[in-house]
């Protein structure tokens, strides 16, 4: 007795074939409305129907579909273990795709969780070895610190390529992290010669021109890019002000006289200076080119007064003549240094003491001030104007 009902084989065959295309029907009708759903931004609702797409048949062409739509229907409503596990069902089910590795290891490069994104691009690449896969995965190495593995994807990007920009433009990002400077701008100028339009490639070209100081060439850059993406040119201004080692503008003062000759007597700054013994303190105000540091400039350490030695023409104190008995000589630090951020000036106060015989001289032309703190970003003065003198001005 045939306990199946079904006597002749071929029946059995067509059955099975006819439940299994009604199963698949199934699925893709569960898969239209769950992507109606999602487009109704119902993610919640999508989500039901993706999973019952998954379950009538995922053994079908839609359920990798669905995973990966139920994938994005998380990611909408910011649930990550949803998101995940929903890109790893449609690696599951299609293990020997790489696009499902790379959906899930763009996710993660998106969270900044680098790492993992790195081991899942490793695995794409592994499966198609594409110039895309390729690029992506250096660029999670850049991430991550791993410039010489970088270098190497997105030299075979270059080698896959070699008429797209994307392999240069990729080699100039990981020239950069490693300061490589010249190598990047190098690469880069390749990957806008490659495509003219390439505006991101002439960003980071401006980018490694700050970095080594060339903000000339940095500012061309800059006004290029004004013409074709303001957005990037701002941010590129925006990293030049940062990069830019801070520097005086520009220093004057109300009561200390910068102008008076050499050997000049004290009481001559100030009649209060007339008596033995006296002091009196004087002020100076620096204008910085941008942002400082307030604790760095107010600590009276990071600054030093003194006589110049400069080497130049006439830059020597007391011109480089013998120093009478008379001069006095300054505290190498000041009293007070008063930050205005608004202004970007410093306001230094110093005091100068008259001799026991109240004759004492001084050469305030060339008594130098110098700073040697930083900036808000950290950056300390430019070498070449970070001191100050009535002679040779900044310097």
């Amino acid at each position: 007795m045939d306990i199946t009902g079904i006597s002749n084989p071929d029946n059995l065959f067509s059955a099975t074939v006819v439940g299994s295309q009604q199963l698949e029907s199934m699925a893709n009708d569960a898969l239209k409305s769950g992507i109606d759903r999602y487009m109704r931004q119902d993610y919640k609702g999508a989500i039901a129907e993706f999973q019952r797409s998954l379950g009538l048949s995922q053994g079908s062409e839609y359920a990798v579909d669905a995973a990966n739509y139920m994938a994005r229907a998380y990611m909408a409503l910011d649930d990550s273990k949803g998101v995940v596990e929903s890109y790893e069902t449609a690696i599951r089910l299609a293990p020997l795709r790489d696009d499902g590795y790379v959906n899930l290891g763009n996710y993660y490069f998106a969270q900044e969780r680098y790492d993992e994104a790195a081991q899942t691009y490793e695995k794409a690449v592994k499966i198609n070895a594409s110039a895309d896969n390729r690029f992506a995965l250096g660029q999670a190495y850049l991430q991550i610190g791993r410039y010489a593995d970088a270098e190497y994807q997105f030299s075979e990007v270059s080698r896959l390529e070699p008429d797209k920009p994307n392999g240069s433009y990729g080699l100039g990002l990981s020239y950069s992290k490693q300061e490589r400077y010249e190598d990047a701008i190098r690469s880069f100028e390749k990957a806008v010669n490659l495509d003219s339009r390439f505006y991101d490639a002439y960003a980071e070209m401006g980018y490694a021109y700050a970095d080594l100081g060339q903000m000339e060439e940095a500012q061309r850059q800059v006004d290029f890019l004004k013409l074709v993406d303001p957005e990037l040119a701002d941010s590129l201004s925006t990293y030049m002000y940062q990069a830019d080692p801070p520097e005086f503008n520009f220093a004057y003062s109300t009561d200390f006289n910068l102008s008076m000759p050499m050997r000049t007597p004290l009481s001559a700054l100030d009649a209060y200076l007339s008596a033995a013994n006296t002091e009196k303190t004087f002020t100076m105000k620096f204008q910085f080119d941008k942002q400082m540091d307030r604790e760095s400039v107010q600590n009276v350490f990071n600054w030093r007064i003194g006589r110049s030695t400069g080497s130049g023409p006439g830059e020597a104190y007391n011109y480089g003549l013998s120093i009478p008995d008379t001069e006095v000589s300054l505290s190498p630090f000041p009293d007070q240094v008063i930050y205005d951020a608004e202004a970007m000036t410093a306001t230094v106060y110093f005091t100068i003491r008259q001799n026991a015989d109240a004759d004492g001289t001084i050469d305030p032309a060339h008594i130098e001030f110098q700073f040697r703190g930083k900036d808000v970003y950290g950056l300390s003065m430019k070498d070449d104007a970070d001191q100050f003198s009535g002679f040779s001005g900044v310097a």
